[in-house]
């Protein structure tokens, strides 16, 4: 599946979240995507998680 095929699913489904569900819907669904795709990341081994841990701490610039 191309990044864009994915961009159009993940567009999808928050749509018809957001006309199901509402605003707050939309929301709760967008940040378990977030969370999935860092958990897959991470299964993966392409997840630096203390690169991360410093960028959000501002140790890191990159």
């Amino acid at each position: 599946m191309t990044a864009t095929a994915r961009g159009m699913l993940v567009g999808a489904v928050l749509a018809l979240t957001a006309l199901q569900f509402g605003f707050g819907g939309l929301l709760l669904v967008a940040l378990a995507l977030v969370i999935g795709y860092f958990v897959g990341r991470f299964t993966e081994g392409k997840l630096d998680v203390r690169g991360v841990a410093d960028a959000l701490r501002g140790r890191r610039s990159s």
